[in-house]
């Protein structure tokens, strides 16, 4: 069984879930009139040196 959560989590639906939270992260912060923190823009795929402060 911990093969198949490995493989889950590393996987298609790990990757999924992250990006989710790191979107859901990321807008929090937006709304909040504060900066994302690095590691959720780099799971976004945005350069972080790019994002305004």
């Amino acid at each position: 069984m911990s093969l198949f959560r490995d493989t889950i989590r590393q996987g298609f639906l790990g990757r999924a879930f992250a990006v989710l939270g790191a979107a859901g992260a990321a807008a929090a912060a937006v709304e909040g009139n504060r900066r994302p923190k690095d590691r959720d823009l780099r799971t976004l795929g945005i350069d972080p040196m790019s994002f305004p402060r």
